[in-house]
């Protein structure tokens, strides 16, 4: 089995790769070899039994896709995005990469496998920022898509073009929308949702972070080895189960900031909850007021996808799988 990574150097595609070479097999398959792309080189990761081909580039220039998947994967990730409060601030950029990216893929893999009878499973990344407000309590399966954000909206039409592409025989596409992922390791990157994790990460790292909405916000979470299932699950599952609607929400647990900070301190203690620092920002404020709060995930569920039931339970395995079971 061949394998394709788009947004290989990103923090879900690190880990989703780490996981692949740890296992060695993908839905009983054996790995035979592995392609991490993005804007930079991702790192080999450790312990890989299988040839792994590091390539850097930009996805949405002429014939970058088309050299992608020239040597046919079985299959394809495609996690590669401009996130939120980027995509917000630069239009342009936002569209460039989010849809023409997207959209060149998808036109590649069809014309490089049409003569195949076996098409590629191309699992793709959504986000809950494809609904927007007004919302009922709790986002159901069969609630419509209402983007207030230009993310939400090239996520939206990501998320219709894979369904047709599909309905068409022209890949075997599953699109999964993702919860904010938290705690994100690493550096705090240009998400609008960024502050979810920092308020977590860098307290129980020993430093301070800043918080910029108030304790009532709340947000739909699961952690990063979540994800890592998600999309491993997403790309074994049997597509004839999945059926014509390719696109699912995600497993995840809703929490207030005020929630969050209560788990905080029951792992950590108040030492590392003190390290939170309140300071509003009406920008990032505006964009959180349009995002989804809570959803109803029963179609994922049925089909076997799973996340924390708690947030004490994401805290904890960012604190294994990041810290090392130490708190600063």
């Amino acid at each position: 089995m061949k394998i394709l990574i788009i947004g290989g150097a990103g923090m879900v595609g690190r880990k989703l790769a780490e996981r692949l070479a740890k296992d060695g097999q993908l839905g009983g398959k054996t790995i035979n070899a592995l392609s991490l792309y993005d804007v930079v080189s991702a790192a080999v990761p450790t312990g890989a039994q299988f040839p792994v081909k590091i390539i850097a580039g930009d996805l949405p220039a002429k014939g970058e896709t088309d050299k992608l998947v020239a040597d046919k994967p079985d299959v394809i990730f495609h996690l590669a995005a401009i996130v939120s409060g980027e995509a917000e601030q630069e239009f342009d950029k936002g569209y460039r990469i989010n849809l023409l990216g997207t959209q060149n893929l998808y036109e590649s893999v069809r014309h490089t496998y049409e003569k195949d009878a076996k098409k590629p499973r191309l699992v793709f990344t959504s986000s809950i920022a494809v609904f927007g407000a007004p919302f009922p309590e709790r986002i159901g399966d069969e609630f419509h898509h209402t983007p207030l954000t230009s993310y939400g909206t090239q996520k939206s039409i990501g998320e219709l073009l894979l369904a047709d592409y599909t309905r068409k025989g022209m890949f075997d596409g599953v699109g999964i929308r993702l919860p904010t992922i938290c705690v994100r390791p690493g550096k705090p990157n240009k998400a609008a949702s960024g502050f979810f994790s920092n308020i977590c990460r860098e307290p129980l790292a020993g430093q301070e972070a800043v918080l910029p909405v108030s304790d009532d916000v709340m947000h739909w979470h699961a952690s990063p080895r979540a994800a890592v299932g998600f999309l491993m699950h997403a790309a074994t599952i049997d597509g004839e189960t999945v059926g014509a609607r390719r696109n699912l929400s995600m497993p995840g647990l809703a929490v207030t900031i005020g929630q969050q900070i209560d788990a905080l301190r029951r792992v950590g203690g108040d030492k590392v909850v003190n390290r939170i620092r309140r300071e509003p920002d009406p920008f990032i404020q505006k964009i959180v007021a349009g995002w989804p709060r809570n959803l109803e995930t029963k179609r994922a569920e049925a089909l076997g996808f799973k996340a924390e039931k708690t947030f004490d339970e994401i805290l904890r395995v960012h604190v294994e799988d990041e810290l090392g079971g130490k708190i600063a």
